[in-house]
């Protein structure tokens, strides 16, 4: 007798059109785009339209849309001005073009650990990396999952120590009521393939402060002053636009992505169900106070439970034709090379040359966190395609497999 897990069928994905909301509406804009015939958004519409729109989805004064969401971050680390060897507290458990930015504004990446449940940073964390060298603090809400902004604000208030809220998996993801990205001096976001909304590639950045978001603007345009009396090139600055046919797609996508959202949420409510008191398994855990998105649904794997842990799992998983990453990213951050052996302009390592010996003291034993998170942690594939049946294919290829490897 077969069953959902050895017929081994196909599951969407975010990687092509099966797990993705592209169609008619985003090629609609496109033709309306590449009819009038001016794709950079200095001249166009599309791009303006689509920071306005997203500034007022968010309730926020402000929307700069760019490349990508690494280029928001740089944007956002620009805005807020580091000195050479200024420090920047912020998460090893992250994509790296999150914290590379902060080395090319001559910063330091100063590592929080994390919370091995969400694998998010908390304030806990964030003071003790503190120093009087800090001059911002980026907060990732990873995968969706918010972190315990409430607390994290405070602190930051106190400290006078503005926040960059890095959101690239988190469209729509609420903390204490409020849209992540509109709780902190910056919200990043990244329009890349797999996010909520996606154009490829390209970013916004959100912020109620008219300083902040003029900086953000002059980043992205090599700080070139558009629209000034006598402009000029007022600072170094790259260019990070956002081209026409991106804001075009971006558009059609932004129609969409409440819906997208409610979706994942939904799917993700009922796998929860399904693997209520598997052994050896336990589903996100969200601050009471936070609404999760849902960019990827992350287990917990108990390895002195199931035998081989999460990688056990995984590799159980696949041979169902559950695709799965245990890990998310195989070791924190700053055991990557370019942090590791400080691998960055020449031979110069600058500007860890500038750092204090305490902020490199990566040491394992002050991250028992992200240690722990990491070996813990399976990410399932998720998005809005995923119906019921779905859902259940996947909850059934978990159960069976923790089946055979639970000790």
């Amino acid at each position: 007798m077969g069953t959902i897990a050895t017929q081994k069928r196909h599951l969407p994905s975010d990687q092509d059109a099966s797990g993705r909301t592209l169609g008619e509406a985003e090629l609609g804009r496109l033709a309306e785009a590449i009819g009038t015939g001016t794709l950079t958004s200095t001249k166009g519409r599309f791009v303006k339209q689509l920071e306005e729109r997203f500034a007022r989805t968010l309730g926020m004064r402000h929307a700069i849309a760019c490349s990508s969401g690494t280029a928001a971050i740089h944007c956002a680390v620009t805005a807020v001005d580091p000195e050479p060897g200024d420090e920047i507290v912020t998460t090893p458990i992250t994509d790296m073009g999150a914290l590379t930015p902060i080395v090319y504004q001559g910063a330091i990446p100063v590592f929080a650990d994390v919370d091995p449940r969400t694998c998010n940073v908390t304030a806990e964390t964030i003071e003790a990396a503190l120093s009087h060298r800090t001059r911002a603090i980026v907060v990732t809400h990873l995968f969706g999952n918010p972190c315990g902004m409430r607390e994290i604000q405070q602190l930051a208030d106190e400290r006078e120590i503005p926040i960059i809220e890095d959101c690239a998996q988190a469209f729509l993801a609420r903390s204490g009521g409020a849209f992540v990205g509109s709780l902190g001096a910056l919200g990043c976001f990244s329009l890349q393939q797999g996010k909520h909304i996606t154009t490829g590639e390209g970013g916004l950045v959100v912020t109620d402060d008219d300083d902040l978001a003029r900086r953000v603007f002059l980043m992205v345009n090599k700080a070139w002053g558009y629209g000034d009396e006598k402009p000029d090139h007022y600072f170094l600055a790259l260019n990070y636009r956002m081209s026409e046919l991106q804001g075009a797609v971006a558009l059609a996508q932004l129609e969409k992505h409440a819906e997208v959202v409610r979706h994942r949420r939904e799917a993700a409510a009922h796998l929860t169900k399904q693997l209520d008191g598997v052994p050896g398994i336990e589903t996100p855990w969200v601050h009471p106070d936070n609404l999760h998105t849902f960019w990827k649904y992350c287990l917990r794997v108990d390895s002195e439970v199931i035998e081989g842990g999460s990688p056990g799992l995984g590799a159980a998983l696949a041979e169902r034709g559950i695709a799965c990453a245990p890990r998310y990213i195989q070791k924190p951050a700053f055991e990557c090379e370019v942090f590791r052996e400080q691998r960055t302009f020449g031979n110069s390592r600058w500007p860890f040359t500038l750092a204090r010996p305490e902020a490199l003291d990566w040491a394992p034993e002050r991250y028992p966190g992200s240690y722990q998170g990491l070996a813990d942690i399976l990410v399932l594939p998720w998005n809005e395609a995923y119906t019921e049946e779905h859902v259940e294919q996947v909850a059934q290829a978990i159960r069976e497999s923790v089946r055979g490897l639970v000790r």
